[in-house]
Protein backbone atom coordinates (compact mmCIF):
# COMPACT_ATOMS: atom_id res chain seq x y z
CA UNK A 1 0.00 0.00 0.00
CA UNK A 2 2.63 2.40 0.78
CA UNK A 3 3.94 1.98 -2.91
CA UNK A 4 0.76 3.41 -4.08
CA UNK A 5 0.96 6.40 -1.92
CA UNK A 6 4.32 8.08 -3.68
CA UNK A 7 2.15 8.10 -7.07
CA UNK A 8 -0.81 10.22 -5.48
CA UNK A 9 -0.48 13.99 -5.61
CA UNK A 10 1.01 16.05 -2.46
CA UNK A 11 -1.94 18.53 -2.62
CA UNK A 12 -4.35 15.48 -2.30
CA UNK A 13 -3.64 16.29 1.41
CA UNK A 14 -4.38 20.16 1.33
CA UNK A 15 -8.16 20.71 1.93
CA UNK A 16 -10.55 24.09 1.65
CA UNK A 17 -13.74 23.03 3.12
CA UNK A 18 -13.56 19.80 3.08
CA UNK A 19 -12.58 19.52 -1.15
CA UNK A 20 -9.51 18.60 -2.26
CA UNK A 21 -7.34 21.24 -3.51
CA UNK A 22 -7.43 20.37 -6.90
CA UNK A 23 -11.38 20.21 -7.10
CA UNK A 24 -12.43 23.26 -4.79
CA UNK A 25 -14.77 25.79 -6.13
CA UNK A 26 -13.98 28.95 -4.72
CA UNK A 27 -16.30 31.76 -3.34
CA UNK A 28 -15.69 35.03 -4.72
CA UNK A 29 -14.40 37.05 -1.66
CA UNK A 30 -12.02 33.83 -1.48
CA UNK A 31 -11.49 34.47 -5.71
CA UNK A 32 -11.00 38.56 -4.55
CA UNK A 33 -8.38 37.98 -1.81
CA UNK A 34 -6.59 35.42 -3.91
CA UNK A 35 -6.29 37.72 -6.60
CA UNK A 36 -5.20 40.71 -4.73
CA UNK A 37 -2.50 38.21 -3.35
CA UNK A 38 -1.47 38.26 -7.27
CA UNK A 39 -1.59 41.30 -7.84
CA UNK A 40 0.70 42.54 -4.70
CA UNK A 41 2.86 39.74 -4.87
CA UNK A 42 3.71 37.91 -8.03
CA UNK A 43 3.03 40.84 -10.02
CA UNK A 44 5.66 42.98 -7.85
CA UNK A 45 8.16 40.19 -8.22
CA UNK A 46 7.21 39.75 -12.03
CA UNK A 47 7.64 43.85 -12.69
CA UNK A 48 10.61 44.07 -11.18
CA UNK A 49 12.13 40.90 -13.00
CA UNK A 50 11.53 43.17 -16.46
CA UNK A 51 13.00 46.07 -14.96
CA UNK A 52 16.24 44.47 -14.05
CA UNK A 53 16.23 42.68 -17.62
CA UNK A 54 15.68 46.11 -19.52
CA UNK A 55 18.32 47.96 -17.56
CA UNK A 56 20.85 45.40 -18.31
CA UNK A 57 19.39 45.37 -21.94
CA UNK A 58 20.43 49.42 -21.69
CA UNK A 59 23.59 48.65 -19.89
CA UNK A 60 24.17 46.46 -23.03
CA UNK A 61 23.26 48.65 -25.47
CA UNK A 62 24.53 51.97 -24.38
CA UNK A 63 28.14 51.62 -22.72
CA UNK A 64 30.81 49.97 -24.04
CA UNK A 65 32.22 46.23 -23.69
CA UNK A 66 33.82 47.34 -20.70
CA UNK A 67 30.35 47.08 -18.99
CA UNK A 68 29.02 43.73 -20.19
CA UNK A 69 29.59 42.38 -16.83
CA UNK A 70 27.63 44.87 -15.33
CA UNK A 71 25.02 44.54 -17.96
CA UNK A 72 25.28 40.40 -17.40
CA UNK A 73 24.84 40.85 -13.86
CA UNK A 74 21.49 42.39 -14.00
CA UNK A 75 20.56 39.78 -16.72
CA UNK A 76 21.05 36.79 -13.92
CA UNK A 77 19.85 38.86 -11.07
CA UNK A 78 16.51 39.32 -13.25
CA UNK A 79 16.21 35.71 -13.74
CA UNK A 80 16.57 34.89 -10.26
CA UNK A 81 13.94 37.41 -9.09
CA UNK A 82 11.49 35.37 -11.53
CA UNK A 83 12.34 32.46 -10.10
CA UNK A 84 11.63 33.72 -6.79
CA UNK A 85 8.54 34.89 -8.19
CA UNK A 86 7.57 31.22 -9.56
CA UNK A 87 8.58 30.22 -5.79
CA UNK A 88 6.30 32.60 -4.23
CA UNK A 89 3.78 31.20 -6.58
CA UNK A 90 4.29 27.67 -5.33
CA UNK A 91 3.81 29.04 -1.49
CA UNK A 92 0.97 30.97 -2.18
CA UNK A 93 -1.14 28.39 -3.99
CA UNK A 94 -0.55 26.55 -0.80
CA UNK A 95 -1.77 29.14 1.73
CA UNK A 96 -5.61 28.84 2.17
CA UNK A 97 -5.57 25.18 2.54
CA UNK A 98 -5.80 23.00 5.91
CA UNK A 99 -3.87 19.77 5.95
CA UNK A 100 -4.04 16.50 7.24
CA UNK A 101 -1.27 15.00 9.38
CA UNK A 102 0.14 11.77 10.26
CA UNK A 103 -2.73 11.39 12.75
CA UNK A 104 -5.51 12.09 9.85
CA UNK A 105 -6.39 15.11 11.95
CA UNK A 106 -6.98 18.49 10.00
CA UNK A 107 -5.17 21.73 10.78
CA UNK A 108 -5.00 25.11 9.22
CA UNK A 109 -2.10 25.96 7.36
CA UNK A 110 -0.99 29.25 6.65
CA UNK A 111 2.61 30.10 4.79
CA UNK A 112 3.80 33.36 5.34
CA UNK A 113 6.23 34.65 2.60
CA UNK A 114 9.00 34.80 4.72
CA UNK A 115 10.91 32.12 2.99
CA UNK A 116 10.63 33.97 -0.45
CA UNK A 117 11.84 37.51 1.24
CA UNK A 118 14.74 35.97 3.02
CA UNK A 119 15.46 34.40 -0.90
CA UNK A 120 15.07 37.71 -2.65
CA UNK A 121 16.93 39.54 0.12
CA UNK A 122 19.92 37.50 -0.13
CA UNK A 123 20.00 37.69 -3.88
CA UNK A 124 19.58 41.35 -3.56
CA UNK A 125 22.71 41.86 -1.12
CA UNK A 126 25.07 39.28 -3.19
CA UNK A 127 24.20 41.46 -6.85
CA UNK A 128 24.72 44.53 -4.95
CA UNK A 129 28.05 43.45 -3.66
CA UNK A 130 28.91 42.26 -6.80
CA UNK A 131 27.50 45.19 -8.44
CA UNK A 132 30.02 47.11 -5.64
CA UNK A 133 32.95 45.01 -6.46
CA UNK A 134 32.67 45.42 -10.65
CA UNK A 135 32.52 48.71 -10.30
CA UNK A 136 35.86 49.07 -8.24
CA UNK A 137 37.02 47.04 -11.38
CA UNK A 138 36.20 49.72 -13.61
CA UNK A 139 38.20 52.14 -11.86
CA UNK A 140 41.63 50.16 -11.98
Amino acid sequence: MKMFEAIRNPEDNLFLRMHRARSVILTSDELVEIRAAQRTFEGAYMRTALSQFSFALIILKIFTSEFYAIGALFSLYGAAIMLVAVFRRYQGNRQFFTATDEAGALRKKFRTSGNSVILLTLLSLGAYITLMVLTWQLEG
